[in-house]
């Protein structure tokens, strides 16, 4: 049997086993669980972020976050839309809010936000390529850092159809009370033109009744005399009756129409125009033409602005030509001019409210913008032909009613 020996133990041996290593391994121990935490943590603010630029990019307005400096730090995939230069990262607040200052002036609203005050306004700006105005509703609220910097979160809306809108509304409305006026002041011209026509007439009858007031030589003319005023008295109830049919307020119901009676009316109230210029107004219209399913107020306004487009459109001398005409499935009407014509980048956006080519004061470009809602809602079309120099033409197209297909 062997003798045992007693061990050796080594002092640096037994520290470590009495706690230094061991303190080594609690160590690392809490390492880990510390590690795991903040990689727990950064998987959350993964999914937190994926969140947020989610809810970023779903926004449909426009979107810059400003740092304390006044630069652009994030935009949202709507600004490239909006302001693609001005909102570049790192562009200052200048270029979208000041550009014509050098320095950021106490109105800005990033400088405000940066102070810890929130703003709102509206500006416009002009398209470069089409020339129209733009009108845009801003938010701008600081975001507070917990250092005490602040920053700024800009909110920008492209508000320009519900502005439009407005202004048709406010429009519309302007027209209506003209249309109230335009009433009143015809039935009281209707009187007065009802007693010379009565009078006229009643001379007409006593020259025919009467042989020596025929036979007098003073009053040879005297026939040919009442028999003009009695003409052109008619006339003027005729375009008092037309006046009267476009004052009257639309209540939006719809009935079988006849486009030639409305664009007879219309036609009629812009004789003057053939007089008073060089314009030839030729009109030919398919008979019979059936009726078509519509708001007779509506399509009255349709024409009346189609027609006097056309007139604005020559500058001199020139006809308008006005035609309808009958398919198996549309009743088919065209107004025709040999005006200026419109140039080919401007075609489609003559439709838009607001645009126009005319001078200030000849027309708000809301004309064309109205008649394509009108045709629209009559389930028509409209189309437009044009060529510089020579002349447009609108084409327009109604469905046929159920009974005549």
């Amino acid at each position: 049997m062997k003798q045992i020996k007693p061990a050796q133990v080594d002092d640096s041996f037994l520290d470590s086993l009495l706690g230094i290593e061991s303190s080594k391994i609690g160590f690392y121990g809490e390492v880990k669980q510390k590690i795991q935490e903040l990689e727990a943590a950064n998987l959350g603010l993964r999914v937190k972020k994926t969140e947020l630029q989610a809810v970023f990019d779903a926004i449909s307005d426009a979107v810059v976050i400003y740092d304390t400096n006044g630069l652009v730090q994030h935009r949202n995939h709507v600004c490239p839309r909006f302001f693609p230069k001005e909102t570049l990262i790192g562009k200052s607040c200048q270029a979208l809010f000041h550009a014509d200052t050098s320095s950021a002036p106490e109105t800005c609203p990033i400088e405000k936000a940066l102070n810890g005050e929130s703003s709102q306004f509206s500006f416009s700006s002009t398209q470069s390529n089409s020339g129209r105005n733009i009108f845009y509703d801003v938010m701008v609220t600081p975001i507070e850092d917990p250092v005490g910097e602040n920053r700024a979160l800009a909110f920008i809306r492209d508000v320009t159809e519900r502005r439009n809108r407005e202004l048709q509304l406010l429009h519309a409305e302007k027209l209506s009370s003209i249309g109230v006026l335009a009433a009143g002041v015809a039935h009281e011209i209707n009187n007065p033109l009802t007693s010379v026509a009565g009078y006229a007439e009643a001379l007409q009858r006593r020259f025919r009744d009467d042989p020596a007031m025929a036979g007098d030589q003073r009053l040879l003319e005297f026939p040919r005399y009442l028999e003009i005023i009695v003409r052109e008295v008619y006339r003027c109830k005729g375009i008092i009756d037309s006046l009267l049919s476009f004052s009257r307020r639309s209540d939006g119901s719809f009935g079988r129409v006849d486009l030639n009676a409305i664009i007879s009316e219309v036609l009629e109230l812009v004789r003057h125009a053939e007089r008073d210029s060089k314009v030839t107004l030729q009109e030919n219209l398919y008979a019979p033409l059936p009726p078509v399913q519509g708001d007779a107020s509506a399509l009255r306004q349709v024409f009346l602005n189609l027609v006097m487009n056309a007139l604005q459109a020559i500058e001199e001398a020139g006809t308008v030509q006005i035609e309808t005409d009958l398919t198996d499935t549309h009743v088919t009407a065209r107004v025709i001019d040999t005006g200026s014509g419109i140039a080919p980048n401007m075609l489609d956006q003559i439709w838009n409210p607001f645009f126009t080519t005319k001078v200030v004061g000849k027309g708000q470009g809301l004309g064309l913008a109205v008649t394509y809602d009108i045709i629209e809602k009559h389930k028509g079309t409209i189309e437009v032909h044009s060529q510089v120099g020579v002349g447009t033409e609108f084409v327009v197209k109604f469905p046929l009613t159920q009974d005549k297909q």
